[in-house]
């Protein structure tokens, strides 16, 4: 029975945003779905987990995934990122293939991937702005050879250009179906698992070199009382010495970090925060599946 033209076809589907580490991946669901749900910093590896975020529309619902930069595993963890990645790549109606322009990172595993999957892809440039039009040409160009994509769209995540055409395409690529999640839903996750991404986040922004890689973060307790929310949370560090300098002389820099922490985890729950960090060291937490398990990283 065919449907009256005045009926409006729902369109919905899975959507997985892969590519390697620095590519944009986080800038661009958060810019698709409209909320900043994935931290984003200058550094590479800053995501770790596959993060859900859903964008619902009149006539569609996209279940977008946010993955960990693919990489050659060092750790354990890496392998569960990976694996968390080929996860992502196999429940996807839709793979976003995307890639800096400028990009630096070596591509052979991300061309791997895509070897045995029959997923349409389309293949996302990114940071146009930042790129020349024969930059541009030369890099479409060698990954149209290598990926064989539906289709290539040349965008700018965090200036936001390019996306209209590229929403439209990805809803007009998704079969018919019903909503998987409530309208006003925009993701899978607690609240706690984003506090303590924020709280991640701001270690990557304000220490260098190899503390941001080497700590993470879990919730020692969250209670919303109404009106207001405590937290208390713990950084976990491999180094002795690291957890010295994320106390910083005086307790100087672990108050700043709780500062801007709290600050942020205010304006994303809109609500007063009362923050307690503490340190705590792991040694070698990266490759110990006892850590990764109470980290989350089994849970993909």
């Amino acid at each position: 029975m065919q449907k009256m033209e005045s009926e409006q076809i729902f369109r919905s589907g899975f959507v997985s945003i892969i590519g390697n580490p620095n590519a944009g991946k986080s800038t661009l669901m958060n810019a698709l779905v409209g909320e900043k749900l994935a931290i984003v910093t200058p550094k590479a590896q800053t995501t770790r987990h596959r993060i859900i975020g859903i964008s619902t529309g009149e006539n569609y619902q996209l279940v977008f995934s946010d993955t960990p930069g693919v990489m050659k595993p060092k750790y354990k963890l890496h392998d569960k990122m990976l694996k968390s990645v080929g996860v992502a790549i196999a429940d996807a109606d839709l793979i976003l293939l995307l890639s800096d322009i400028q990009e630096n990172f070596p591509e052979q595993a991300l061309f791997t991937l895509f070897k045995t999957t029959k997923i349409p892809v389309f293949l996302i440039l990114n940071k146009a702005d930042l790129s020349s039009k024969e930059q541009i040409t030369l890099r479409r160009e060698e990954l149209e050879e290598e990926i064989k994509p539906e289709q290539t769209f040349i965008i700018s995540a965090l200036k936001k250009t390019g996306l209209t055409e590229l929403l439209t395409a990805i809803i007009n690529r998704m079969p018919e179906g019903p909503a998987y999640y409530d309208a006003d839903q925009l993701t899978d996750k607690p609240e706690r698992f984003f506090v303590s991404e924020i709280i991640r986040e701001q270690i990557f922004l304000q220490f260098e070199e190899e503390i941001p890689y080497g700590t993470e973060v879990s919730i020692l307790e969250y209670k919303d009382m109404g009106d207001r929310v405590h937290i208390e949370a713990e950084i976990h560090t491999e180094r002795l010495q690291h957890k010295g300098m994320l106390i910083g002389k005086q307790g100087a820099a672990i108050r700043n970090l709780g500062t801007a922490s709290r600050k942020n985890i205010e304006a994303w729950l809109g609500k007063p925060v009362f923050l307690q960090l503490y340190v705590r060291v792991a040694e070698k937490w990266k490759d110990n599946q006892r850590y990764l398990k109470g980290f989350g990283y089994d849970n993909i």
